[in-house]
């Protein structure tokens, strides 16, 4: 086998220092205080909550944000749930047995408020993420808040001009954390609702 050359092990190690770096950080979201119980607990127990209830489970968010929670209603699809994200032309209507999540990093947004507004007022749950528990505009709509304490846009370059060049800018601290809290959640809903491996694997899309 060729040796690497001196480039290509430079390389590797930078992508292995960021690697680090990144994964430390998301590391360091789950170790700091929340203001409310932790997100981890208050997802699953919402979401076996509305299985056990026979209600239909809703996802919203902007941006990568709405990115991390699409992923997040695969992966409810796949344990068997009725998962849906809001604004699919398949989408049903949301009513009182149901749960919206919706995420609001940096404390609220015009769209996010509104579906949350609609979703308590038809009589569902709702399930609010944000960094801003306690100023956010979105808050005021939750049943329950799952309060994740990263960076957002929010908080954002609040060391000023010489702070530097961040390795996560903007809110990719808080939309990493939505990826890793999430595979946490899939990883205990799949132990709380008794789903093998293999049926999870089995309602996977073969139409690729």
């Amino acid at each position: 086998m060729a040796k690497p050359e001196p480039q290509e092990q430079s390389n590797t190690s930078t992508s292995a220092s960021f690697a680090a770096q990144i994964c430390n950080h998301l590391t360091s979201v789950f170790t700091a205080p929340t203001s409310t119980p932790p997100p981890l607990t208050t997802i699953v127990e919402e979401i076996s909550a509305a299985s056990l209830r026979g209600g239909k489970i809703f996802v919203y968010g902007v941006g990568r944000e709405g990115l991390m929670l699409k992923a997040l209603c695969m992966r409810l699809f796949h344990l068997g749930l009725s998962a849906h994200c809001v604004f699919d032309m398949t989408t049903p209507p949301i009513i009182s047995p149901d749960l919206l999540i919706a995420s609001a990093g940096p404390g609220g947004f015009s769209t996010v408020d509104a579906i949350c507004r609609v979703a308590r007022s038809a009589g569902a749950r709702v399930v609010v993420l944000t960094a801003q528990p306690e100023t956010g505009s979105s808050v005021k709509y939750a049943s329950v808040v799952a309060h994740i304490p990263a960076q957002t846009m929010a908080d954002d370059g609040v060391g000023g001009a010489d702070s530097g060049r961040a390795l996560l800018p903007m809110g990719s601290v808080y939309e990493g954390a939505m990826f890793v809290l999430f595979e946490m959640v899939v990883y205990q809903l799949g132990e709380v609702l008794g789903r093998s491996p293999e049926e999870i694997r089995a309602r996977h899309t073969n139409l690729e």
